[in-house]
C-alpha cells in the first residue's frame, strides 16, 4: 500500500468516505427503484410507530430525505448517509482500539467489499441497522472500557434507535449481555448501565406500544419469517449461506477473519477484541444455525461485518499482513467494480426484478382516465404504481398476495373501477373479482440471459 496515504490517515479516511458518498449519490440516480425500496417509500407517506414487516426507522429516514428529493437518488440518500456515518464510526472505534493507520485500514476494508456497496445502492431496513449498529458499537465500547456517564447515555439512546431499525438488533444486545456475563459482571451493579437501559426502553417504547395495540403482529411475522416449522436439516442451504460470506466480504478478507477467529486465542484474552469478536460471532452463528433449516438471505449477516472490518484491520496490523491485505483489497475491489458495472449496465441479467417496472407503470399511465383507481398483483407492484405514477396516487392489490402493510391500511369496499398492473396473465383470477375485465396493453422486457417477462395492463369494472 502506498505509504503516502498513511501520512495523514484521518484526512485520507474522510476523503475516501466523502468520495464514495458523492459517487454513490450520482450512481444511484441511474438505477430504478427495487420493489422493496418503493414499498418503504410508501411507508414514509404513512408515518407510524411500527409496521407489519419491520420497525419504523426506515420510513422515518426516507421521510427526511424526501425533503431533499423524492427521486431514486433521493430515496437512496438514506443508504449513502448510513454507510458514510458507519464508516466514520468504524474509523473512530478502530482508532480508540489501535491507532490511526489501523483505523484507515478498517475504513478501506469496509469501503472495498461488495456488501458495503450493495448497502450504498438498495434502501432497506439494513441501512439504518448498519448506521445505528456502528454508532452503538462505538459508544458501547466506550461505556464498557472508559465508563463515563455520557457514554452510557449515548449507548442507551443509540441502542433504542438500533432497535427501531430492524429486529436483528437483538443479536447485538445479546452479544453485549454475553460479554458482560463473561467479562464484566461488575457492570450489573453500575447505575449508569441501568440508566442506559431506561433510555433505550423509552426510545423503543412507541414501537412496543404499537405492537401491543396490534396483537404483536410485527413480532409474530418476524418469528415466522425466515423460519420453518420443520426441523429437517438442509446442508446445501447452510453451505450456500456460509460460502456466500466469502463473496460478500471477499474471499481473502473472509478467510483471514474466520481463520483468526477460530485459531487465535488472543481474542478471548483481550477483553476489547473479545467484545468486537462477539458482535461478529453471535450474528454469524445465529444465521448459520438458521441456514441449516431454511434459506437465509446474505444481507441478514451484514451487521457482523462492521466489527469484522475493525477486527480484520487489527489482525493485519498485529501480524503485519501487508501483502495479504493488498491481495485481499485487490480481490475485493474486483468483485465490487464488477458488481457496480453489472448493476449499471446489465440490470436485466443481475437483478431482473428491478427491470421494466418503471416502464410498465409509465405505459399504464397512458391508459389512465380521471377517477381511475390503481392496483397491482403484489405489494411491490402496488408500491411501484404509487411511486412512478404522476402525483403519487394511492394504490392497492386487486389480487390475493402475502399479508402486508396494505392489508393493515385497507378499508372495506376498496376495489373500484380502474387499472391493474400484473407480472403474469391474470384474466382468470381478475374475473373472479370483477365482472368486466379487459386487457388493454402489455410490455415485454428482458429477464435474465435468454428469457423475457411480460407485464399486463387490465381495465377492470364492477367488482363483485
Amino acid at each position: 500500500m502506498n505509504a503516502t496515504i498513511y501520512k495523514n490517515p484521518t484526512k485520507t479516511a474522510y476523503i475516501l468516505i466523502i468520495f464514495l458518498a458523492l459517487f454513490s449519490t450520482i450512481y444511484n440516480g441511474f438505477l430504478p427503484l427495487h420493489g422493496d425500496e418503493a414499498y418503504y417509500w410508501v411507508w414514509s407517506k404513512h408515518l407510524q410507530a411500527g409496521y407489519y414487516d419491520h420497525p419504523p426507522m426506515i420510513a422515518f429516514l426516507i421521510y427526511l430525505t424526501n425533503f431533499i428529493s423524492q427521486s431514486e437518488w433521493g430515496v437512496r440518500l438514506v443508504n449513502v448517509l448510513s454507510m458514510s456515518v458507519a464508516a466514520i464510526y468504524i474509523f473512530k472505534l478502530t482508532k480508540v482500539i489501535s491507532d490511526e493507520k489501523t483505523a484507515l485500514n478498517a475504513v478501506i476494508i469496509f469501503s472495498s467489499v461488495i456488501l458495503t456497496h450493495a448497502g450504498y445502492i438498495i434502501t432497506t431496513p439494513d441501512s439504518p441497522l448498519i448506521l445505528f449498529w456502528s454508532i452503538s458499537l462505538y459508544y458501547t465500547y466506550r461505556a464498557l472500557f472508559i465508563g463515563e456517564k455520557k457514554d452510557f447515555i449515548l449507548t442507551g439512546l443509540f441502542l433504542g434507535l438500533l432497535m427501531l431499525s430492524k429486529y436483528t438488533a437483538i443479536l447485538y444486545i445479546s452479544g453485549v449481555v454475553i460479554f458482560m456475563l463473561l467479562k464484566r459482571r461488575d457492570l450489573f451493579l453500575n447505575p449508569y448501565m441501568y440508566l442506559a437501559v431506561i433510555i433505550a426502553s423509552v426510545v423503543v417504547s412507541p414501537m412496543l406500544i404499537w405492537n401491543y395495540q396490534h396483537d404483536w403482529i410485527s413480532f409474530t411475522f418476524q418469528l415466522h419469517h425466515g423460519s420453518t416449522s420443520s426441523y429437517e436439516i438442509y446442508p446445501h442451504l447452510f453451505f450456500d449461506f456460509f460460502g456466500g460470506q466469502f463473496g460478500i466480504f471477499s474471499p481473502v478478507f473472509a478467510a483471514i477473519l474466520f481463520f483468526f477467529l477460530i485459531k487465535d486465542k488472543l481474542y478471548f484474552k483481550d477483553d476489547k477484541l473479545f467484545f468486537i469478536s462477539l458482535s461478529i460471532v453471535v450474528t454469524l452463528l445465529f444465521f448459520m444455525y438458521k441456514s441449516l433449516y431454511t434459506r437465509m438471505a446474505l444481507n441478514y449477516s451484514a451487521p457482523a461485518y462492521i466489527g469484522a472490518a475493525v477486527l480484520l484491520a487489527v489482525i493485519v496490523s498485529k501480524y503485519e499482513l501487508k501483502k495479504t491485505f493488498k491481495a485481499g483489497l485487490i480481490v475485493a475491489l474486483i468483485f465490487t467494480i464488477l458488481g457496480r458495472i453489472a448493476f449499471l449496465f446489465f440490470l436485466p441479467y443481475v437483478q431482473e426484478r428491478m427491470y421494466g417496472n418503471k416502464e410498465a407503470v409509465q405505459l399504464l399511465a397512458t391508459h389512465a382516465k380521471e377517477g381511475d383507481s390503481f392496483y397491482g398483483d403484489h405489494l411491490t407492484m402496488a408500491a411501484y404504481l404509487t411511486y412512478y405514477l404522476p402525483n403519487h396516487p394511492d394504490a392497492d392489490l386487486a389480487l390475493p398476495s402475502r399479508y402486508s402493510q396494505y392489508d393493515m391500511w385497507r378499508k372495506k369496499d376498496y376495489l373500484k373501477d380502474g387499472l391493474v398492473l400484473t407480472r403474469e396473465s391474470e384474466d382468470v383470477r381478475l374475473k373472479q373479482v370483477y365482472k368486466d375485465v379487459k386487457e388493454v396493453d402489455t410490455l415485454t422486457v428482458k429477464s435474465g440471459v435468454n428469457s423475457t417477462k411480460t407485464f399486463h395492463i387490465y381495465r377492470v369494472k364492477e367488482h363483485y
